[in-house]
């Protein structure tokens, strides 16, 4: 492993019980709030894509924001937005996913992403893969290529990476357990 990436993972807090008891939260805060560290997590993304067409990154409510946006500007990419429902002031396409208890829905404009564009989906973490998939079933809808998901942190005992097939999935750190 990387010092660069050992650096990342250290940046990485743990939050116990949040949102709800027994779940451990990672939060990517401390490591937004190191610029230099920011910026290598960005490289690290970036430098996988270089001589590749990439057209737009699209950002998954609302981390992914963060990471997509700065990838996107990398890039010399477009930049799009999935949000949870009601959030967006144009016409939207929508696409539901499972949670725990009940589903959800995500939402993008209609016009977020031309025909054939290549895409990337980029969000801070992926656990069971919910958001992604309807993300990336967004993506297809409006005729979009999923080039790949990437996500700074993959928590793999849960299995996401499955829901997404068979679009291609790349994390930077990765969590084999609890």
């Amino acid at each position: 492993m990387s010092n660069d990436i050992v650096s990342i993972r250290q940046a990485i807090r743990d939050i116990p019980n949040f949102p709800k008891p027994g779940i451990i939260f990672k939060d990517i805060t401390p490591l937004l709030a190191r610029g230099a560290l920011f910026a290598k997590t960005i490289d690290l993304f970036a430098d996988r894509y270089r001589g590749q067409k990439i057209d737009t990154v699209l950002g998954i409510e609302s981390r992914g924001f963060i990471i997509g946006a700065a990838l996107a500007y990398k890039l010399g990419a477009g930049f799009s937005v999935v949000r949870k429902p009601g959030k967006l002031p144009y016409e939207t396409h929508s696409a539901s996913y499972e949670l725990e208890y009940g589903t959800d829905k995500l939402e993008i404009h209609i016009d977020a992403i031309e025909r054939g564009a290549r895409v990337i989906i980029a969000d801070d973490l992926i656990a069971t893969g919910g958001t992604a998939a309807a993300t990336a079933e967004l993506v297809t809808k409006l005729g979009g290529v999923v080039v790949e998901c990437v996500f700074v942190i993959e928590l793999s005992f849960l299995r996401g990476r499955e829901k997404l097939q068979p679009h291609p999935v790349y994390s930077i750190i990765q969590y084999d357990s609890e």
